[in-house]
């Protein structure tokens, strides 16, 4: 089975050719599975897609799209609709370019496959998880913050990871999230996703990872547009607060 690894890219070039080798070195740990490698670069500036050209020499399964910054949806919308087209994998794995995700976990991701999952998310907040000791408390608050928003804004507490990208997604689910992700091109584009599958019945699981801290480039993320556009896709998609405003409503009428 064809398994694409989807890396968006802007301006990694300190982690990008460490990223291309390790995951490649994941296919000695998978003998039923083709491992793909999809560079989604969105303009850098930097040297990263004269890397990726350059290492491009060495195999046909690394791959590469270049397309305009439009946030992070965007490039994994158009990198999934490039699967399609061109290598019609069984299942993708998002992962993240700048080191902060263990391509080591990669065999783990595929193991909850087999087993009967189809969405499969790399947790930090549950046992055997952890983030960078060193985070800032800014960073601490908007990244559990997030979580705990979204995991009770829609009701749903067995599920301990709504925002990181590392996932492990069978393609069926991908085209069929094609309509409803097309409306988000940030990083709500990952809550938006993960609701998806919920509502669509998809097999959840979860594995525990360790996130990085990264050593070279700077976030891309903008703390004040995520926290906002995560609040309007709760508010808009959650049945549960729908539920409670209709029964205050109700009770403030009834008072």
């Amino acid at each position: 089975k064809k398994v694409v690894v989807i890396a968006p890219t802007y301006n990694e070039k300190g982690e990008i050719e460490n990223l291309i080798n390790r995951v490649f070195d994941q296919s000695k740990k998978l003998s039923n599975w083709e491992i793909y490698l999809l560079i989604v670069d969105s303009n850098s500036e930097d040297g990263t897609i004269e890397i990726v050209k350059k290492l491009q020499k060495k195999t046909s399964y690394l791959h590469l799209l270049e397309t305009e910054k439009e946030g992070l949806g965007k490039a994994y919308l158009k990198g999934f609709k490039y699967c399609e087209e061109k290598i019609n994998p069984y299942l993708i794995i998002q992962i993240d370019a700048d080191g902060q995700h263990d391509p080591d976990k990669i065999p783990e991701f595929i193991k909850k496959i087999e087993q009967g999952a189809d969405f499969v998310v790399g947790t930090r907040y549950s046992k055997g998880g952890s983030i960078p000791k060193n985070w800032g408390l800014h960073r601490k608050i908007l990244s559990i913050g997030a979580n705990s928003i979204v995991k009770f804004g829609f009701m749903k507490l067995k599920v301990t990871e709504w925002t990181n990208c590392y996932r492990a997604i069978k393609f069926w689910l991908v085209k069929n999230a094609y309509d409803h992700l097309k409306n988000y091109s940030g990083y709500v584009f990952q809550v938006a996703f993960l609701d998806f599958a919920i509502k669509n019945n998809a097999v959840l699981d979860e594995i525990p990872i360790h996130f990085i801290e990264r050593t070279s480039g700077i976030s891309k993320i903008n703390a004040f547009q995520y926290s906002f556009q995560t609040l309007l896709y709760v508010f808009n998609n959650s049945t549960f607060i729908k539920f409670v405003i209709v029964g205050l409503i109700g009770f403030a009428i009834d008072f």
